[in-house]
């Protein structure tokens, strides 16, 4: 009998991607959207959201295992990412608990909840961990927290490396970062096989591309550099001017239907200055190694 695996964020960036992965494993996908239903890709989707119990109740149906990947990434306010990122997970949590089929829960955190102090955004995935932990009941729970996701379909990362590859690199803040990334066909591989292994250990894993000490700026320039063969141009963007884009980009969102990705509270996860992180865990775990390093990823356009 196929695995049925429950999933929310299936139409997002890396919801999608890890859709279409486990329907090649022969997976049997349930997967939450707001405008569509049925089967289509392969995928049976459940037309709903995080507010509607009723279609929560629904997508966990039979489910086995879930993947609770939906998140608010933008936001105007502390509150707005609470409801989504905290109340939502509790939600997703509790209807797995109470479907009566679901052992296992994959919760797809973020690295930025190791400093839940910094914004508006990391306070939620941090305290979104904690809700679906005290939610779990018997259900297995793993938690998730990849460093900055790029590739095929991302729109946040991509201006970052065309621009690295055109000869100009951004960097944020003063002084010098360490800073990881952790490509989505790396995250997806590791997602199924938390999901598909016969025993999943529960427990709080960081991922990344497994860089030791992660990516410096200095670095990076580095590997722009060498792969166009040409020098790549270093522009520090203060803090002084990140706020005062900030406090515009928060104005202006007023105005346009999508909340704004860069405000005052993200400027403290931009400029902090450690995101590196280690797989030790997860590879003990399950054996998960990455495959993609941003060298190679950006040398074959796999971004």
């Amino acid at each position: 009998m196929a695995l049925v695996v429950a999933l929310t964020g299936g139409s997002g960036f890396i919801g999608g991607q890890i859709a279409r992965m486990l329907v090649a494993q022969g997976v049997s996908v349930r997967a939450l959207s707001r405008t569509q239903s049925g089967l289509h890709g392969g995928v049976l989707w459940v037309r709903g959201s995080l507010e509607d119990a009723r279609s929560l109740a629904e997508l966990m149906i039979g489910a086995q295992a879930v993947i609770h990947c939906a998140g608010a990434v933008r936001g105007r306010s502390a509150e707005s990412f609470h409801a989504v990122n905290v109340d939502g997970s509790r939600r997703v949590m509790e209807a797995a608990r109470q479907s009566g089929t679901c052992g296992r829960f994959l919760h797809i955190s973020s690295l930025a909840a190791r400093h839940p102090e910094l914004s508006w955004y990391s306070r939620s995935k941090f305290d979104a961990e904690q809700q679906v932990m005290a939610a779990a009941g018997t259900v297995s729970v793993g938690i998730f927290r990849p460093t900055a996701v790029y590739g095929p379909g991302d729109h946040e990362l991509q201006p970052l490396f065309a621009w690295l590859l055109r000869g100009l690199l951004f960097r944020l803040g003063v002084g010098e970062a360490h800073l990881s990334f952790v490509h989505v066909f790396d995250l997806v591989a590791a997602v199924t096989q938390w999901i598909c292994a016969p025993v999943a250990k529960p427990a709080t894993y960081e991922i990344s591309d497994g860089t030791l000490g992660g990516y410096s700026w200095e670095g990076l320039a580095s590997i722009g550099a060498g792969i166009r063969q040409a020098r790549v141009q270093q522009i520090r963007v203060s803090v002084r001017l990140l706020k005062a884009i900030a406090k515009a980009n928060l104005a202006v969102s007023y105005l346009l239907p999508r909340a704004p990705m860069l405000t005052t509270s993200k400027i403290n996860e931009l400029i902090h200055p450690d995101w590196a992180c280690s797989n030790t865990a997860i590879t003990a775990a399950i054996g998960w190694v990455p495959q993609i390093k941003l060298r190679r990823a950006l040398q074959n356009g796999l971004f």
